[in-house]
């Protein structure tokens, strides 16, 4: 039976921009908070999540993530406000509740108030525990920042603890300060490379990373990380048994969920109360499966602050079952578990051992991708190269 997507949306992100600084390598829509700007923006999260709720109801969300920007920066009647209009109008999370933190925001007491908030999960940009790695991020907390607002949160005990680290950033000891965030005893270690986004201080610097250096730093997240029982289940993200982020798993396995924000980006089921057509009962076939344009729902993307507090909305993108097969095998093969080919065959209305036929078997055949059964996942060789791996999907 073909999922089209219709019904409940169990995910939310809320995007928070403002930021205490903004980073040299930095290309989210950030702020600084100027006055009026914080309270403005509450009222419009509230327009625009009454809006939300009109079409895809009120309930039980499965997660809630509260991203930015730094959304820790905010002042404690200021989340308190933002997190009662999320209740209000959307409801709250049943399985996991998120708060990104900058460490120089973080203390026990306020560590307290988030967890009486209800976020039962605290993401905490370290980025780096070398003081050095952080002044040439352009960070403004320090080391001793860090480690403290890591303990704080482990010391609450009513709230698991994930630690962000930037990697292969020049002169950066990767395997010491990936040794030392993981003696912390965090549950979740997200360990990105860094990445010189177009537009960004560093590009027009002229920053650049060498790609042996990204390389051994991946190498070095699954061998440090692993021996502090710290699995990788994605590219660059490693945690403990249950400690799995499970928002960001649903982006990763292609769940739809609301966006709310500026620059907030959300992914919708089709429903006819948006205007957008229903998948094409015309495309189904004896076998079940969909015409490849068939519509199964529609992605839209906030404009920045001022825009969006003045009403305006992203412009909808239509997402194709051809559009969404191939895009869960972009995203699935990041993680560990790989891609469920018989699930997507479900969800999306196309057989990916067909749609993909071709794509499947070169990379098998050049030992990029490996299959067991009805899962396809990505090998050691495959995961150095998977934008490689995945343009082939894109051409499929």
């Amino acid at each position: 039976m073909l999922d089209t997507g219709a019904g409940a949306v169990e995910h939310l992100y809320i995007h928070v921009p403002f930021c205490p600084t903004i980073c040299p390598f930095c290309d989210f829509h950030v702020l600084e908070r100027r006055a009026g700007l914080v309270e403005a923006y509450l009222a419009a999260i509230d327009r625009e999540a009454a809006e939300l709720a009109a079409t895809y109801g009120v309930g039980a969300l499965r997660t809630v993530y509260f991203g930015g920007g730094t959304p820790s920066y905010l002042r404690d009647a200021e989340i308190a406000a933002l997190v009662e209009i999320v209740r209000r109008r959307l409801g709250w999370s049943t399985e996991e509740a998120t708060l990104e933190v900058h460490p120089s925001t973080a203390g026990p007491g306020r560590v307290a108030h988030w967890a009486e908030l209800g976020f039962d999960r605290l993401s905490v940009g370290v980025q780096s525990t070398d003081d050095a790695t952080l002044r040439f991020l352009g960070r403004s907390h320090s080391a001793r920042d860090a480690l403290a607002a890591v303990h704080a949160a482990l010391d609450h005990g009513g709230v698991r603890v994930s630690a962000d680290l930037i990697t292969a950033v020049p002169g950066q000891d990767v395997e010491a300060d990936l040794e030392r965030v993981a003696r912390l005893g965090v549950g979740h270690v997200s360990a990105y490379t860094l990445t010189i986004e177009e537009g960004t201080p560093f590009a027009r610097a002229g920053v650049e990373v060498d790609a042996f250096a990204e390389e051994r730093a991946l190498a070095a997240a699954d061998a440090v990380l692993g021996q502090h029982g710290l699995a990788r289940y994605e590219v660059s993200n490693h945690a403990r048994p249950d400690e799995r982020s499970l928002h960001n798993l649903a982006y990763w396995r292609m769940r739809r969920y609301l966006g709310l924000g500026p620059g907030a980006t959300g992914f919708y089921p089709a429903l006819p109360a948006l205007g957008e057509p229903a998948p094409d009962a015309t495309g189904v076939v004896a076998s079940g499966i969909v015409a490849t344009g068939a519509v199964l729902g529609w992605r839209r993307t906030n404009p920045p602050l001022g825009r969006w507090l003045a009403g305006e909305r992203g412009e909808p993108e239509v997402v194709t079952a051809s559009d969404y097969a191939a895009e869960t095998m972009l995203v699935g093969l990041r993680l560990a578990d790989g891609v469920d080919l018989t699930e997507l065959a479900q969800r999306s209305g196309l057989d990916p051992r067909v749609h993909f036929a071709a794509a499947l078997e070169g990379e098998i055949g050049v030992g990029r991708l490996e299959i067991e059964g009805s899962t396809v996942r990505a090998t050691a060789t495959g995961r150095r190269v998977l934008d490689q791996v995945a343009s082939a999907f894109l051409a499929g």
